[in-house]
């Protein structure tokens, strides 16, 4: 996926924007190449309300893109704009990858590109798309969705998880690792992670588990169990599976497997340790283990992911 181009329209939300633009729009050699982007959209619209842009590039230009990025619009409460929904239309039936940020999945439910999907969208507005699209699965408890050539994520910064797993796909794990320490972001944030909606355990930075989560993950290699997770908070094993799910959306063991999963894909990429090797550095403990995990979560044996994302030389 070389090229990316971002739709905007008159009154088109700055944030998501911004973040589409930081992530696939400034080239800082982390992979060669990176990414040919343009901003698409129609001459003078004012960004954000109040920033007129001079747009070298129309709607019609996003068709001949590989991913099409579509940040929030600005009025949930009106239709989105025709001309954006047939060109994001008209993109996707050239074979290009769709990923709406916030409430930019109004204009792919629009398109009819999530007719028959799961997506997401801002947990304020997700009632309002089930209405108004019934044909479309609603779901509200997650950060991002990636059904494959259609993507949608939650709202503001749940936009910038989604552009770096689309980096993370692209270029792996230690690529987008790297841009991640560049604009000070976690990493990773799985896609099934809980929205921080405000009765949400997480929502807070001191969360029942903002010690606990940093512990666990300088100690993947070691063969760290439910229990031991739980001895170190200081809670029953029920307790600690209901507060992981609030906090991350998924359980204690299936955070724990994904960590250890993320780091072998790191260690697959930038060293050259064998499958033995990187399982015992990543609490698996042999190889078979380490392979079935792997491919569970991504669909590739370790050896398949290293050819594909091992840097040329």
């Amino acid at each position: 996926m070389t090229s990316v181009a971002v739709a905007v329209t008159d009154g088109t939300p700055l944030f998501e924007l911004a973040a589409a633009c930081e992530v696939f729009g400034v080239d800082r050699q982390l992979a060669d190449p990176w990414y040919d982007f343009a901003v698409c959209g129609p001459d003078g619209a004012a960004v954000g309300g109040w920033l007129t842009a001079g747009l070298r590039y129309g709607l019609d230009a996003l068709a001949g893109a590989d991913t099409v990025i579509v940040p929030s619009v600005r009025d949930v409460a009106a239709p989105p704009p025709p001309a954006l929904v047939e060109a994001v239309r008209a993109a996707h039936a050239a074979g290009a990858r769709v990923a709406s940020l916030c409430t930019g999945a109004f204009v792919l439910a629009a398109a009819g590109l999530l007719d028959g999907r799961r997506a997401t969208t801002h947990w304020a507005h997700t009632a309002l798309l089930r209405d108004r699209h019934p044909a479309v699965e609603v779901d509200p408890d997650v950060l991002y969705i990636d059904d494959g050539d259609v993507l949608t994520s939650a709202g503001k910064a749940a936009g910038l998880d989604l552009c770096l797993h689309l980096v993370r796909a692209d270029h792996g794990t230690a690529v987008a690792n790297a841009l991640a320490r560049t604009l000070v972001v976690p990493p990773h944030r799985a896609g099934g992670q809980a929205q921080f909606i405000p009765a949400a355990l997480g929502h807070a930075p001191d969360h029942v588990l903002a010690g606990l989560l940093p512990w666990a993950l300088e100690r993947v290699a070691e063969p760290l169990t439910v229990r031991d997770l739980a001895r170190r908070a200081g809670m029953s094993t029920r307790q600690l599976a209901r507060h992981f799910h609030a906090v991350t959306g998924v359980s204690p063991l299936r955070w724990l497997l994904t960590q250890r999963v993320r780091r072998a894909q790191e260690l697959l990429e930038v060293t050259d340790l064998g499958v033995e090797q990187i399982a015992a550095r990543t609490g698996m403990g042999t190889a078979t283990t380490l392979r079935r995990h792997f491919h569970q979560q991504l669909g590739v044996p370790p050896e398949t992911y290293r050819r594909t994302f091992r840097p040329a030389g």
